[in-house]
């Protein structure tokens, strides 16, 4: 059984709003950004681009760091590369202090424990991830975290999804994905032919189809 961790178990936009929340005292971006909002939106545009570069290969995970943030200053005119880079080393930072996670994550794991092997894949930069796992207490749950950092493949690329059943010596037949990305999550692991179950909380509507769709992790009581 196979996890992904952000937005599935780790809740990313929750800690994410008190990481922003602090970067945006901290380097008094007020004077630059209308609000708070205004500064998220454009973040997240530049980071989304950026983290598909990065999925693709085509940037180093160092440059994605203070890039992102880069670019999101230099939208409001602020053309300061050392505050970018502190921001993204912040960011990195405090992230992996946040420990919110979504509602039944522990039941549900507690529940599935004595049953079922559980692991983590994860296309998040490895230092952070492990450190994610062990402040949530996640660690007693897991048997083994494969980041695409570690193996140089992310997500949804089939061989990312043919290394992790094959470390953790698993058969297809007996496996499946749990994930909140459509794309990355469940279309890669329908691809390499293992089934899936797609977390939805926001009830988003999507033509490809899982082999399950759940809108609360305490429904994976019903499946499983």
């Amino acid at each position: 059984m196979f996890f992904d961790l952000d937005r599935t178990l780790w809740d990313f936009e929750t800690n994410t709003e008190f990481v922003f929340a602090k970067l945006y005292d901290k380097y008094s971006l007020a004077t630059y950004f209308n609000d708070i909002e205004q500064f998220k939106i454009i973040y997240n545009k530049h980071n989304d681009k950026l983290w598909a570069l990065y999925r693709e290969g085509k940037i180093r995970k160092e440059v994605l760091r203070g890039l992102r943030f880069l670019n999101t200053l230099g939208e409001v005119g602020c053309e300061n590369s050392e505050i970018a880079e502190a921001m993204g080393n912040d960011y990195v930072k405090m992230g992996p202090e946040m420990t919110g996670l979504f509602p039944g994550t522990i039941e549900v794991l507690q529940y599935l424990l004595p049953n079922y092997k559980m692991y983590i894949i994860t296309n998040g930069f490895k230092e952070v991830q492990y450190s994610k796992v062990e402040r949530c207490g996640l660690s007693p749950f897991f048997l083994k975290i494969i980041t695409s950092e570690d193996i140089g493949i992310q997500k949804p690329r089939p061989e990312i999804f043919g290394y992790a059943l094959s470390s953790v010596n698993a058969r297809k037949e007996e496996s499946i994905m749990i994930g909140d990305d459509m794309e990355v999550d469940i279309i890669g692991a329908k691809k390499f032919g293992i089934d899936q179950v797609w977390f939805n909380p926001k009830r988003l509507h999507s033509e490809n189809k899982a082999t399950f769709e759940i809108d609360s992790l305490i429904k994976l009581k019903d499946i499983f």
